[in-house]
C-alpha cells in the first residue's frame, strides 16, 4: 500500500488545558510529520449555563466548524453513535481514502457535549472510539495516536500492539 502526504485537519472545541495531555499530542504530531501535514485548530467552546439550551449552543459551535471547511474536505465526526473501527480498519479507511484522490480529511471533536446537527450532517462519517465514556480532553490524544498508529499498519511499520 503507498500513500501520499496528506493533509489531515483536526477541529476541536476547546482547548487541552492539561500538560500530560498536550505533551502526548505534541509528541504524536511530531512523529506524524513523515507521513501527513496534520493542523489542529481549536476553537473556543461555548459555556452552556442552560441545559435547555444546549441545542442551539451546538449549532452556533457548528456554524464556526463549518466556516472552516472546505466543499472537497472529507469530513469524520468523533461520535458516540458513530462506527467502531478496529486500527487495522481505520488504517485501510485513510489508505483507502487517499487511494480515492481525497486531499484533506477533517477530523471534528465536538465539545463535551457533543456536536450540533449542522455539523453531523455535513459528515463524510462518523467514528466512535469506543462505547466506553472519557474524558473530553482525552479524544485528541487518542485521535492522533490512532492517526499515527494507521500510518504505521499503512507503512507495514512496527508499532507496539
Amino acid at each position: 500500500m503507498i500513500i501520499q502526504k496528506l493533509k489531515i485537519k483536526i477541529i476541536a472545541l476547546g482547548k487541552i488545558k492539561e500538560k500530560f495531555l498536550k505533551e502526548g499530542i505534541n509528541e504524536f504530531l511530531k512523529r506524524l510529520t513523515p507521513y501527513a501535514s496534520v493542523e489542529i485548530l481549536e476553537i473556543p467552546a461555548i459555556d452552556v449555563k442552560d441545559e435547555n439550551l444546549t441545542e442551539r449552543i451546538l449549532n452556533e459551535e457548528g456554524e464556526k466548524i463549518l466556516s472552516h471547511l472546505k466543499p472537497l474536505d472529507y469530513v469524520i465526526t468523533l461520535e458516540i453513535e458513530g462506527k467502531l473501527l478496529s486500527s487495522e480498519e481505520f488504517a485501510n479507511k485513510i489508505n483507502l481514502l487517499t487511494n480515492d484522490g481525497v486531499q484533506e480529511i477533517v477530523f471534528i471533536i465536538g465539545s463535551s457535549h457533543g456536536t450540533g446537527k449542522n455539523v453531523k450532517s455535513r459528515a463524510n462519517f462518523k467514528l466512535s472510539f469506543s462505547k466506553m465514556t472519557f474524558l473530553h480532553q482525552f479524544a485528541r490524544l487518542i485521535l492522533v495516536e490512532q492517526i499515527y498508529r494507521a500510518f504505521k499498519i499503512i507503512k507495514g511499520e512496527t508499532y507496539h500492539k
